[in-house]
């Protein structure tokens, strides 16, 4: 909603302004479609030059969660805490071995199936049970699981930037082939010097309409595109996170209240549930 919002208001402010300063919007108008064309076949086919098809796939996958309202809220993160305290609350009072079933089969495990905001989240279930699947095997230290975790992270976080980083190139280019477009109008102007001033001016104003268009939809549309997603991917990891820093307070010997503590405290401010707001929604669960 606040991208069409801001993009609204981008295109009100800029075209009203020209409108009252007596700018003639018929020359826009009628040299857009050529203009658009030319600019946004040239970005596309860079674009697909530029980027293996999974980051193709990903980066349009991407764009269309822009224009979808965040599930990283204060909500979602209560249900993902109280999972874990639930999770490692069975393990603390019934042991490791207690919580197997629910490892290998969350779909059908009572805890998981508690909080379905998180727990049908198949990414965020698949990172859990993984190492909590470690846990209970207890191969592995605490030092050990943090590593691989912060391996995973890692990786989570460069696939996800690799879309991130397609759209800042696109957004780059775009002021580029808006200079392209321009010069090819210039070169069809400079093709009929022998029509009347009159003529050739709407030709040039038309020419001069390419680089306008790159550097708006550059600059107003394509990389606030790609900023909001960075953001989006950043909320993510924040979310991984916090499961990692809950996890390894409990193989620490941290009671399950104290572990979702050090998971809690991990939340960006806007999106962290305070500490009595968390204990409330733990108990009436």
């Amino acid at each position: 909603m606040f991208v069409i919002v801001g993009w609204l208001l981008a295109l009100g402010c800029i075209f009203g302004v020209y409108i009252a300063h007596g700018g003639n919007i018929h020359v826009i108008l009628h040299a857009l479609p050529f203009e658009m064309i030319t600019i946004f076949g040239a970005a596309l086919g860079a674009f697909l030059a530029n980027n293996q098809m999974k980051v193709v796939k990903a980066s349009l996958k991407g764009l269309g969660a822009c224009f979808k309202g965040s599930k990283f809220s204060k909500a979602r993160y209560m249900e993902l805490l109280a999972l874990l305290f639930d999770i490692l609350q069975k393990a603390r009072k019934e042991g490791l071995m207690s919580i197997e079933k629910d490892v290998e089969d969350p779909h059908s495990s009572p805890l998981f199936q508690k909080y379905p905001a998180v727990g049908n989240d198949h990414h965020v279930t698949e990172f859990i049970t993984d190492y909590l699947r470690m846990m209970v095997s207890g191969n592995l230290n605490a030092h050990e699981i943090e590593s691989l975790m912060d391996s995973e992270i890692e990786t989570h976080h460069n696939e996800e930037h690799a879309a991130v980083a397609a759209i800042a190139r696109l957004a780059g280019g775009l002021p580029a082939f808006g200079i392209v477009a321009a010069v090819l109008g210039v070169v069809n102007t400079m093709g009929s010097v022998g029509q009347p001033p009159a003529v050739l001016g709407g030709m040039i104003g038309s020419a001069l309409v390419g680089t306008f268009l790159g550097i708006l939809l550059a600059y107003g549309f394509v990389e606030p595109l790609g900023g909001l997603l960075e953001q989006k991917v950043e909320d993510g990891g924040k979310e991984l996170q916090c499961i990692k820093t809950t996890l390894l307070a409990s193989m620490q010997g941290y009671a399950p209240q104290v572990a979702i503590e050090f998971g809690r405290k991990v939340l960006y401010s806007g999106d962290r549930p305070t500490f009595g707001e968390l204990e409330a929604h733990v108990k009436k669960k």
